[in-house]
Formats: structure tokens, C-alpha cells, sequence
């Protein structure tokens, strides 16, 4: 693809949960093993999901001012410490405990990510714009090799995505204009909310994100998007020319 469309990017940004990292397997993985050192067996799938959608409830009941502001380790711990009561996982100490939930901090990146990103890296300013908070972003990307140049968050505006203050908070830090930013997901809202406030959008697929549960991923780039990728090394391929 020619340069002409996209020479006035200068940066992308990237939503992480489910882009870059594959959230689930890795959070299936490490409840399953706590639950085989404590001879528990249950629905470690059905886990996962629940625990992920109380970050999910925790943002919403910010939106809707029902809750303050929180980090998404508190929200984790919050939804965390009912679901081990439910699933009678017990007798953890607060530091046990606290390492399970930093669970989120070693999710495991996609085939592609470490790749695709070097790649990008050698044309743009690459980086996290993401829900989860910076110190849980930067332990990730130290555990997968994620190579950023700047770990940005909802945390430094105050709020969640799709805020639109929170995607406009990157050409304000990074001294650039909206549209030189180009917000990267594979979730079609996060493109749709980041168009609107003027950014360039660019679709990746990753149709495992929510394995074979019932919630269905993004398939097909939304028309606010301005380019669409199988993955992070086809996005390089279209972009870095």
C-alpha cells in the first residue's frame, strides 16, 4: 500500500487488553494452576470472563458516577476476592493473594505482537492506550518484550476510554496533532470512539480473544477504521514503506 494515505501518521497508539495480549488464555492458564496447587477444580473459563467483567463493571459504575475513579488492579482485586470466596479457594496470605491478582501483569502477547511492534517501531512512536493502569502496562511489557516507546493510560487523564479526553491526551503529551495519532484495536468501539475525536484508526483481527465463549470478537474492521490488518506484522507491512 502506498505511503500517500498514512505519511502524515507519526504515532500509534494501541489498545492492549485482547490486541496486543491475549488476555484470556493467559489468565485461564494461571487460575487453573492456583486451583490445582489448592486442590480446587471448577470452570476456570467462566472464571476468567467474570473476572475480566468486573473491570468492566468497575468502569461502568465510574461512567455512570456511581463509583469513583479506581486502577484496574483494584477493580481486578475487588471482582478477585468474591470469586475465590465462590470458588472456595481460600487460606491465600494478602502477598499470595496480591500475586494472583497481578495475573494481569503477565499476559501473554500474541505470536505477532513482538514482531509487529519492532517493526512499526522503526517508523513510529509506539505506544500503550489502554484502560489498564501504568505500573500494571509497564510490568507487562517487561514480562512479554513488548517494545514501547511510552506507556500511556487512562490513569494520566483521570478517566477510561472512550473518553474522549483520554485519546486526545496523546497529541497533547506527545506534541502532535490529533490525526497524526492512529489508534490501534481490534475492537471496533475503541476505533469508532478515537475517530471521532479526530485520531487516525487502524482495525487488527484476533479472532481468539474470547476463545470459545459465548461473546463473539470483531471480525470485520468498522468503516471509521482507516486501515485493516490481519495482524501487527501485516499492519507493519502496510505501513512501514
Amino acid at each position: 500500500m502506498s505511503e500517500a494515505p498514512y505519511g502524515h501518521v507519526k504515532a500509534l497508539v494501541f489498545d492492549v487488553f485482547g490486541t496486543v495480549v491475549d488476555w484470556r488464555g493467559s489468565i485461564i492458564r494461571e487460575i487453573r494452576a492456583t486451583g490445582k496447587t489448592n486442590g480446587v477444580d471448577g470452570d476456570w473459563e467462566a472464571f476468567a470472563d467474570r473476572w475480566r467483567a468486573g473491570y468492566h463493571d468497575g468502569m461502568n459504575a465510574f461512567r455512570s458516577g456511581e463509583a469513583e475513579w479506581k486502577t484496574a488492579d483494584q477493580m481486578y482485586r475487588e471482582r478477585l476476592d468474591l470469586l475465590l470466596g465462590e470458588y472456595g479457594i481460600s487460606g491465600f496470605s494478602e502477598q499470595e493473594t496480591d500475586h494472583l491478582n497481578k495475573a494481569w501483569h503477565r499476559l501473554d502477547p500474541w505470536a505477532d505482537a513482538v514482531e509487529g511492534l519492532t517493526m512499526l517501531k522503526s517508523k513510529f512512536v509506539i505506544g500503550t492506550l489502554s484502560n489498564g493502569n501504568v505500573g500494571l502496562l509497564v510490568n507487562m511489557a517487561k514480562y512479554g518484550g513488548l517494545p514501547w516507546d511510552c506507556v500511556l493510560a487512562g490513569e494520566l487523564a483521570g478517566s477510561y476510554k472512550p473518553d474522549p479526553k483520554v485519546y486526545l491526551m496523546v497529541s497533547e503529551l506527545l506534541g502532535i496533532e490529533p490525526h497524526e495519532v492512529m489508534m490501534t484495536a481490534a475492537h471496533n468501539h475503541d476505533l469508532i470512539a478515537a475517530k471521532k475525536t479526530g485520531l487516525s484508526t487502524a482495525f487488527v483481527s484476533r479472532p481468539d480473544e474470547y476463545g470459545v465463549s459465548a461473546r463473539k470478537p470483531d471480525l470485520v474492521a468498522a468503516t471509521e477504521a482507516d486501515v485493516s490488518a490481519t495482524d501487527f506484522v501485516d499492519l507493519a507491512v502496510q505501513l512501514v514503506v
